[in-house]
């Protein structure tokens, strides 16, 4: 008989307590085996793909793709014994922590997969309402009844009530040759527009609100329709507003930099520097045999002379334990580079960076920024970060005053590399020039040491032979 096995949501070793379905990649009636990737799932903090504990034909899929579902909530029924014989109406058994085998880790991430509990299906996440009307059934009555109403749907708790819109009435519309020229005049559809004149007849007055409301919508628009950024919020207030959950990624990075703000004093220093011998540096190693098949930008430099700078300057490369009432020393530097993703801010970091050769650390920042692209990265490789750099400069950006990651004493902000004229060897020179801006934990680090650090950055994006003299 057919031995169905549930696969319960695990904890991707972050000790999480939901996640997000993102993408199923089997179906049912899908074969699979051990180990086999069957669903890629959202956390708080990265994207996970999950193994099949089982091997065996899948039965029923329990969360669909955007559902949230608790940690040990089952997300898939597998049958490990499909040429069984039928038993009727055979009930799903429930499998434990005790019994259940688990993968090892995602692939590629390195978690281990925890945290098999009760059964119970995870609630299915609010759909995107719809900009077009839905008129509601009118009510039983005897007499005409009236015209029905649309209304937007408004899932937000404690948001402002949708105003109605009208749905087309059956019938013909009643209107006067004027009104009707005005309504072509204006683009509107009579047959959408609720009569309050007497005997339900359309008058000037309900064309021009209807004109009025319609236009108010157009001036909300934005170019496009279903933006990433919005595809998963609901439309309200007239098509006016539209209200997206926060969770997952975007949740857990503003929780993060809240804390940060309100816990850490940031105190942050500005540097202005020629970098012009950087930038010849840069073309150079392009054209170097060892660095031809990896990106290098003047940001590697700017990685590799951050590293020299907490190797000189090692009380920068700390964090703070408020429980504790301690400070934490880092012997390592876990280097991270803060990504912008259409999930949110994530911060990868390169782990012991302090060790890598320049080539090592060139393809260590190729490697992370594709990872965070793909939406591939995992909570490992956002974990247990020592120092980060942010590049404001990709965006044309000078530069900023960064938020500290949790956990971390200092980031430095890296702004754009421009042109400008420059005092060189005595003579207005056009140099390269760009802005650096070193943001720390003001319990951890002084004015003095965050200006060593900087400065000392500073100087080897002026001068990059002077990191062979620190090394």
């Amino acid at each position: 008989m057919p031995t169905f096995q549930q696969f319960l949501l695990p904890d991707a070793g972050e000790g999480l307590t939901e996640a997000e379905i993102v993408q199923w990649h089997v179906k049912v009636g899908d074969e699979v085996t051990v180990n086999q990737t069957i669903v890629e799932i959202e956390t708080a903090k990265s994207l996970v793909e999950l193994p099949s504990p089982y091997t065996g034909v899948v039965a029923e899929i329990l969360a669909p793709e955007g559902t949230t579902v608790e940690v040990g909530k089952p997300i898939v029924v597998v049958d490990t014994d499909p040429g069984g014989a039928p038993a009727g109406d055979a009930q799903v058994p429930v499998v434990d922590a005790a019994t259940a085998p688990a993968a090892d880790a995602a692939p590629g991430g390195g978690a281990v997969l925890v945290g098999y509990g009760v059964s119970e299906q995870g609630s299915r996440r609010r759909p995107r309402a719809s900009a077009a009307p839905v008129a509601a059934a009118p009510a039983a009555s005897s007499a005409a009844p009236p015209a029905p109403t649309a209304v937007v749907q408004n899932p937000a708790p404690g948001a402002p009530a949708a105003r109605p819109e009208p749905a087309a009435h059956a019938g013909r519309v009643l209107a006067k040759p004027p009104v009707r020229k005005l309504a072509r005049d204006l683009g509107v559809d009579l047959g959408s527009v609720v009569p309050t004149g007497p005997g339900e007849i359309v008058t000037r007055e309900d064309v021009l609100e209807f004109a009025s409301r319609a236009e108010g919508r157009s001036l909300a628009t934005y170019p496009g329709d279903d933006e990433p950024w919005e595809a998963e919020g609901a439309l309200v207030a007239e098509g006016r507003q539209t209200r997206v959950p926060v969770k997952s990624v975007r949740k857990r990075t503003a929780e993060a930099m809240v804390a940060s703000a309100f816990t850490a004093p940031h105190v942050t220093v500005f540097h202005t520097v020629d970098v012009t011998r950087t930038m010849k540096m840069v073309a150079r190693l392009r054209e170097e045999r060892e660095f031809r098949d990896i990106r290098v930008t003047p940001l590697l430099i700017t990685a590799k002379a951050l590293l020299i700078a907490v190797n000189r300057h090692p009380e920068i490369n700390a964090s703070w334990d408020e429980a504790a009432q301690e400070i934490v020393y880092k012997h390592y530097v876990n280097l991270g580079i803060a990504a912008a993703t259409p999930r949110g801010l994530m911060v990868p970091n390169i782990k012991d960076a302090h060790r890598m050769t320049l080539k090592e650390l060139a393809q260590g920042l190729s490697d992370l920024t594709a990872t965070a692209r793909a939406g591939k990265t995992t909570p490992t490789d956002m974990s247990d970060g020592t120092i980060t750099i942010t590049n404001v400069g990709v965006f044309g950006i000078d530069t900023g005053t960064p938020i500290l990651n949790p956990g971390e004493a200092a980031i430095l902000a890296f702004g754009a590399i421009r042109e400008q004229p420059w005092v060189h060897k005595g003579k207005i020179k056009k140099r390269w020039v760009t802005q650096l801006a070193l943001s720390v934990d003001h319990r951890l680090v002084d004015g003095e040491l965050a200006s060593r650090v900087l400065a000392d950055v500073a100087t080897i994006l002026h001068e990059p032979a002077q990191a062979l003299v620190w090394a």
